[in-house]
């Protein structure tokens, strides 16, 4: 698979996932993580702030949402890049196999950035964890599910 095929699987799966929280807000008022608290944490590394108490309290700087957002879909390919390293071992990227990589990057904001935004381990420190669990894992899903579908088309118009 070619270098812009990659980053197309990771930028359209990402697209997928934003677009499953585009409705889940839309028709249940149900949000999504705001980008901008990714590009505000990732502003601050240069000064020596890691974690937060939370990212919430912590000031805004200029172009932390454009920051977070291209972040948001660096990461989509970046997980695209290993999906698709990880298919060295199979004949075939099956349904199961994508959304168990979809399951299995929930591991990033689960064990890293919730807890340097101050959020703890797994939204541990947040007023109900497990519906924040859920709802990152069903993102994830979503987004292995994206990357399964996406492969697809690739796969299929080539």
């Amino acid at each position: 698979m070619k270098i812009f095929d990659i980053i197309l699987l990771g930028c359209s799966a990402t697209l997928f996932m934003d677009l499953y929280n585009f409705i889940l807000k839309k028709l249940f008022g149900i949000r999504s993580l705001d980008y901008r608290l990714v590009g505000r944490w990732l502003l601050y590394l240069p000064q020596g702030q890691l974690f937060h108490h939370t990212i919430i309290q912590t000031p805004a700087i200029k172009s932390e949402l454009m920051l977070g957002w291209l972040v948001h879909y660096l990461i989509g390919i970046l997980f695209a890049v290993i999906f698709i390293a990880c298919l060295d071992q199979f004949d075939y990227p099956t349904f199961l196999l994508a959304i168990g990589f979809g399951v299995f990057t929930v591991i990033i904001p689960f064990f890293l950035m919730q807890p340097c935004f101050g959020f703890g381990i797994a939204s541990n420190q947040l007023v109900h964890p497990w519906k924040l669990r859920f709802k990152s894992l069903g993102n994830h899903i979503v987004f292995g599910l994206g990357l399964y579908l996406s492969i697809q088309l690739l796969y299929f118009t080539h």
